[in-house]
């Protein structure tokens, strides 16, 4: 089994590299810390994709930020800023899509193959009563109508793909440490094991789903 993890040197991702290397899986892993590979960098995404060979199958994608270095996220519509929202949707949203762009060649078409990308339930519109976090949350729920769209495309050539967002839960991480507040958080190891649990049971007919750790769907 092949795995190819994007954002292999964060938290969560190199806790999924671990975990399935343990489990004998060939694992790709993918960072820009150790291989440049820039998520918000259009060309940087297209060379690390295009160098990936043969077959996967699962594509893990576990990449993000919060805010740009040094800023947070928003706490008021005042607060927004053109530049740093530019630069969330840069990472969060338009990297992925990228990415997703490779997804067809490098999924096994006559197999069962799984692209998973990390959202947040603060991305779903329907789950939002506090507001706040602008950037962040739309760019999510923007990555979600990303992912939904990709699970409909691939269906048609991939009769047997996966392709889902999944909410991580708050996770022990640099990503997390100034804002998990009163919420549970558990480690990353623990919410690899979670997310890949989730990952082995799902079928083609949850493709296109938004899927918590437990395997709950989250409400767009």
């Amino acid at each position: 089994m092949r795995a190819l993890v994007i954002g292999a040197s964060g938290g969560i991702g190199s806790a999924v590299c671990r975990q399935l290397q343990n489990s004998g899986w060939d694992v790709t892993g993918l960072s820009r810390s150790v291989d440049g590979f820039d998520v918000g960098d259009a060309a940087s995404v297209e060379r690390g994709m295009t160098r990936q060979t043969g077959t996967f199958d699962l594509i893990f994608v576990a990449v993000g930020i919060l805010a740009p270095l040094g800023g947070s996220p928003e706490k008021s519509l005042s607060a927004i800023k053109p530049h740093d929202m530019t630069r969330v949707f840069a990472v969060n949203t338009i990297g992925p899509a990228l990415i997703l762009r490779h997804a067809g060649r490098l999924l096994p078409k006559d197999g069962r193959g799984v692209v998973a990308v990390l959202s947040a339930r603060v991305g779903s519109i329907g789950d939002n009563q506090i507001g706040g976090w602008y950037s962040y949350r739309a760019s999510k729920a923007a990555l979600n109508q990303i992912v939904h769209g990709a699970a409909i495309e691939l269906s048609r050539s991939h009769k047997q793909s996966v392709c889902v967002c999944l909410h991580p839960g708050t996770v022990q991480t640099s990503f997390t440490e100034n804002y998990a507040d009163r919420h549970k958080t558990v480690s990353a190891d623990e919410a690899a094991q979670n997310l890949l649990g989730v990952i082995a049971k799902l079928t083609p007919d949850q493709s296109g789903g938004f899927y918590d750790y437990a395997g709950q769907e989250i409400i767009w």
